[in-house]
């Protein structure tokens, strides 16, 4: 009786895994197929097979989106702010996993508040405030702000890393001769290296198709990430879709690319996140 349980639960199991499966991979396998038809062919049917595949797609899109100039644009963006959230929020995730602070719970709640705050709250206020410095068409001025909206949740995540690590690691060290500074980085930042690998895809993912912030801080030409140019790709009467279904997937192949290298790690890094909190 038990053996036909666990072979209906295993059935059950796979099942619902192959419709998960599908319907991640499906809309990739979508975009695949209709970056290499003409827009006719996709107005027509847009689930059959290309009759002739139209490797120009590519090209077109590369040129017409100035990718050789905006995804320079988005990878110095997503980088400067991958390194300002890892360094600020690790250093903040360990002064409060380590320090005994009294209003703990107001600081968690303020943490989850503005993790779940919509930037919409803040747009205005920001836009004239960068306008006044002068700091609009600043990449890392933007860098600042994504900085600001990711770092909560890296601090979050970080801090179970940390209070996973036993205090006598710190207080050895400490009694070797070691400075704070030294333990923090020479003894703690290796230990929970899993969880800042974890922190460094979430954010560069987040940062790298992040649209509302770039398309209103980032207004010339040469300053326009990716995304934004992605987006302008449509017209306003008419739009070739193989063009735009090919800058799709142009834009989103890095991000593929490096998950699937990087995903054994990331799936640890954030299972080991939500067991050691």
């Amino acid at each position: 009786m038990r053996l036909v349980e666990s072979r209906t639960t295993l059935t059950i199991t796979y099942f619902v895994l192959a419709i998960g499966a599908f319907t991640a991979l499906f809309p990739i396998a979508l975009l695949v197929l209709n970056s290499l038809k003409s827009a006719q062919e996709i107005v027509l049917n847009p689930l059959a097979l290309p009759q002739t595949i139209r490797w120009d797609n590519f090209t077109r899109a590369w040129n017409d989106a100035r990718f050789s100039q905006t995804f320079v644009n988005s990878i110095v963006l997503t980088g400067m702010t991958i390194i300002l959230v890892c360094v600020t929020g690790s250093m903040s995730a360990y002064v409060l996993a380590r320090k005994k602070i009294k209003s703990w719970r107001l600081v968690t709640g303020y943490l989850l508040a503005t993790t779940t705050a919509p930037i919409q709250l803040f747009l205005f206020p920001l836009y004239f405030g960068f306008a006044k410095l002068g700091l609009i068409n600043n990449v890392f001025a933007v860098s600042l702000v994504y900085t600001a909206i990711y770092s909560p949740f890296a601090i979050m995540l970080l801090r179970t890393y940390f209070l996973a690590v036993p205090k006598e690691l710190e207080e050895a060290a400490l009694i070797d001769g070691a400075t704070h500074w030294q333990v923090f980085t020479k003894v703690m930042l290796p230990i929970v290296s899993p969880g800042i690998l974890t922190v460094a895809l979430i954010i560069g993912l987040y940062s790298w198709n992040e649209f509302l912030i770039a398309t209103t801080f980032l207004q010339q030409q040469d300053k326009v990430t990716a995304v934004v140019s992605f987006f302008l790709l449509s017209g306003q009467y008419s739009s070739d879709w193989g063009e735009i279904m090919a800058a799709a997937l142009i834009i989103v192949l890095p991000i593929v690319v490096l998950f699937v290298f990087l995903q054994r790690r990331f799936i640890e890094g954030m299972a080991g996140g939500s067991v050691k909190g």
